[in-house]
C-alpha cells in the first residue's frame, strides 16, 4: 500500500527538518510502495530501496500538499498530506501559569497599593526582569472552597494590570478546579459560556490590554466538536502532555492515538480541520526538582524534533507557603530554566501570536 511515512500529516517543519533558503525548505519524502511501482512525489520521481521510496522536494509556503503516486502492474495509487513550513522559526519559549485563583483573593483581602505586593506578583516580576519571560496566567472563575469568584475582585488595580501586559497577561483556563476533567465530554456551548465568562470578568477588572487568548484547558481533555468554541474566540494554538499513562494519552484533547504518539515527541503539529496547533509542554516546574530542570531540558535543544520551541508551564498554588503541597524553591526552580534557555539565545513569545510566536509565512 502507498503510504507516506514522513514527514507526518500535519507537521510543523522547519530549518532543523530540511535546507533552507529565502525560496523554500527542501526536505526529504519517506514512505512506503509496492515493490516494482513506480512512485514521484509532488512531480519528482522518488528512489526506490524494497518498499521504501524516498525523495527530495521543496515546500514554499506556509501550508504545502505532499503528494506521493505510484504506478504499477496492479494499477496507480495515490497518498496526500499536508504539512506546515515555519519558514521564520527562531529558537523561542511561552510561560505559562495554570490553576491560578489564590492571587486574586488575596489582592482582594489585603488591597495592596501595588500589585506587586502581593508574593505571587511579585516573584513573576522579578522572573520578568531578569529574563524577559512572558508570563499567561489561566484562571478559574470560582474558588472551589469559599464563596470567591471573579466577580469579587474590583478594578482597583485595572491599570496595574494593564501596564505589565507587555509581559503578564489573563486567561480562561476554567470554571472551577474540581471536578477533574470538568470540559473532557462538555459541549461546544459549554466550553463557549464559561470562556465569555472569565473573559467578560478579565477585561472588567484588568482591561482589555491584559487579556489573551487561552492556551490550556483545565485538564486538558477536549471533545473535538468543542474545538469550535475556541477557534471562534481567538484561540489558536493549545498545550497538551501527551504522554502515555497506561492505556491511554494525559492531556491530550481527544486526539487520535496516532497523532499523539507524534506529538509525545515532536514540538508541535497542525490540525487542519479545526486549524488548532497542538504544542507539547516540555517542562513542569512544580513536579521537577530544582537539579533536574537542566538535565530535562538539554536533550531537547539537541534534538531537531524539539529544539526550536520550549513550552513551560507551572501552577501557581505552589508559590504559595499555606498551601498543602508548597515548593518553597518553586522560583529557583523557574529561574534555573529560563536561565538555561535565556544563555541559548532562546527568546521569550506569546504562543497565540503568528504561528506559536513567530510570523508565519505567506
Amino acid at each position: 500500500m502507498l503510504h507516506i511515512c514522513h514527514p507526518f500529516h500535519g507537521a510543523i517543519l522547519n530549518h532543523q527538518y530540511g535546507r533552507q533558503t529565502p525560496q523554500g525548505l527542501t526536505i526529504e519524502v519517506k514512505g512506503t510502495a509496492p515493490l516494482g511501482a513506480a512512485v514521484t512525489v509532488n512531480g519528482v520521481p522518488a528512489r526506490r530501496d524494497g518498499e521504501t521510496f524516498l525523495a527530495k522536494i521543496t515546500i514554499d509556503r506556509f501550508e504545502n500538499t505532499i503528494t506521493a503516486i505510484a504506478q504499477g502492474v496492479q494499477g496507480a495509487a495515490e497518498h496526500q498530506i499536508k504539512v506546515i513550513w515555519d519558514k521564520n522559526s527562531v529558537k523561542r519559549f511561552r510561560f505559562s501559569i495554570d490553576d491560578n485563583m489564590f492571587f486574586l483573593q488575596d489582592l482582594v483581602k489585603n488591597k495592596p497599593k501595588s500589585i506587586f505586593d502581593n508574593l505571587y506578583l511579585k516573584q513573576l516580576k522579578k522572573l520578568h526582569d531578569d529574563f524577559g519571560a512572558k508570563f499567561t496566567l489561566n484562571l478559574f472563575f470560582k474558588s472551589h472552597d469559599s464563596d470567591f469568584d471573579l466577580t469579587c475582585v474590583p478594578d482597583t488595580w485595572k491599570s496595574q494590570f494593564s501596564d505589565q501586559s507587555d509581559w503578564m497577561r489573563l486567561t480562561w483556563h476554567a470554571y472551577c478546579e474540581f471536578p477533574d476533567r470538568p470540559y473532557q465530554y462538555a459541549s461546544a456551548e459549554k466550553v463557549g459560556k464559561d470562556f465569555d465568562l472569565i473573559h467578560g470578568e478579565v477585561t472588567r477588572f484588568a482591561g482589555a490590554d491584559a487579556w489573551v487568548p487561552p492556551t490550556i484547558v483545565h485538564w486538558g481533555e477536549l471533545l473535538p466538536s468543542a474545538y469550535k468554541a475556541l477557534v471562534s474566540r481567538g484561540v489558536r494554538a493549545i498545550s497538551g502532555y501527551f504522554t502515555k499513562q497506561e492505556l491511554r494519552y494525559a492531556v491530550s484533547y481527544g486526539l487520535d492515538e496516532a497523532r499523539c504518539a507524534y506529538l509525545e515527541n515532536h514540538d508541535a503539529m497542525m490540525d487542519f480541520d479545526s486549524g488548532l496547533v497542538f504544542s507539547r509542554i516540555d517542562i513542569i516546574f512544580n513536579n521537577t526538582p530544582k537539579v533536574n530542570v537542566i538535565p530535562k531540558l538539554a536533550p531537547l535543544l539537541d534534538d531537531p524534533r524539539n529544539a526550536e520551541y520550549m513550552d513551560l508551564l507551572t501552577h501557581e498554588q505552589y508559590f504559595w507557603p499555606f498551601y498543602r503541597n508548597y515548593v518553597p524553591d518553586h522560583s529557583e526552580r523557574i529561574a534555573t530554566g529560563l536561565r538555561f534557555l535565556v544563555e541559548n539565545d532562546y527568546v521569550p513569545v506569546w504562543q497565540h501570536e503568528g504561528l506559536l510566536g513567530v510570523q508565519p509565512c505567506p
